[in-house]
């Protein structure tokens, strides 16, 4: 029996509000630090992000069904691939953006991966290439990028240069989206985002192995706490988003993903003090969410 398009919208929005709230949360944890007078650099961020992944993807592996027999059955470069896309590429930048450029700010970038997927389809799947409308629509989405870039308001720090690494982590996420439509065959959501978080994990970890010799003064009480609940945000909301990527299909998941950058930027603003939006990111954001939306509606549509 086909399942009803309306009942995708419930684990979206339990989606978005998880990894709505790791924006705020990574960067009160950089508060924290600098609260502390701990000064830190990338390889205490990756260690930072390697942790919460190592610890999420331990978590999913040891719930998933028979995750070995489904790492024999699954092509090892899809692993790989899954592993570098959704996982180590895609959260380098992701880091190195929040430490750049507000959590509001950053959240709203997010909503580009919609974009990204509508290129990346044609090209990895042989998905048909957006038509005129769908480039109009990305064109507006341009355009409000700059704008919300240009007066993104209080407490942006580097927004030029956040922005810019934040639309590049959303470009490796995509990448990760359709090289699990490889994936979904042979290994399941859970153990596939088990070893895509893990091995993820792993390599920023290694990655900042420099950063271990100070590991007890950057994880005290706080940062294990806030890490804690980023591996569950990592772990429940990859999990449930590779999940509903089974039931449906992408380009209906990407006019909802639109939810993630809207739950991203009222977290963070709620809750990051010193942060406010400026006009452009109202007017900006709108442009960008609602060319998203529409692109990616004309394409379901058409489809």
């Amino acid at each position: 029996m086909p399942r009803p398009l309306y009942f995708v919208f419930l684990p979206v929005l339990l989606c978005a509000l998880l990894w709505g709230s790791a924006f705020p949360c990574i960067k009160l944890v950089y508060q924290h630090w600098a609260e502390q007078g701990v000064e830190i650099d990338l390889y205490d961020r990756w260690l930072f992000a390697g942790v919460r992944f190592v610890v999420a993807g331990g978590a999913l592996l040891l719930l998933a069904r028979n995750p070995i027999a489904e790492w024999i059955a699954t092509p090892k470069k899809y692993i790989v691939l899954l592993s570098l896309g959704q996982t180590l590429l895609q959260y380098i930048f992701f880091y190195l953006g929040l430490s750049l450029a507000s959590g509001s700010l950053a959240a709203l970038m997010v909503s580009t991966g919609s974009f990204w997927w509508m290129l990346l389809a044609p090209v990895m799947l042989g998905a048909a290439w957006p038509r005129w409308r769908q480039w109009y629509g990305l064109l507006v989405g341009a355009i409000g990028v700059s704008i919300a870039v240009y007066a993104p308001g209080a407490g942006a720090g580097s927004p030029l240069l956040g922005a810019l690494c934040i639309i590049i982590s959303t470009f490796f996420g995509a990448v990760g989206v359709v090289v699990f439509s490889k994936i979904k065959p042979t290994m399941g959501a859970r153990a596939a985002t088990g070893f895509s978080l893990f091995l993820g994990g792993v390599c920023l970890c290694l990655m900042g192995v420099p950063a271990i010799e100070k590991m007890m003064l950057l994880f005290d009480g706080y940062v294990l706490l806030m890490t804690a609940w980023l591996a569950l945000v990592s772990a429940t909301a990859f999990a449930l988003w590779n999940h509903i990527s089974t039931l449906y299909p992408v380009h209906l998941l990407a006019s909802c993903r639109f939810i993630v950058p809207i739950s991203g930027v009222l977290q963070s603003l709620y809750f990051i003090e010193g942060e406010s939006a400026g006009w452009g990111l109202f007017i900006g954001g709108t442009l960008v969410i609602g060319s998203a939306l529409y692109a990616t509606l004309t394409k379901s549509n058409r489809d």
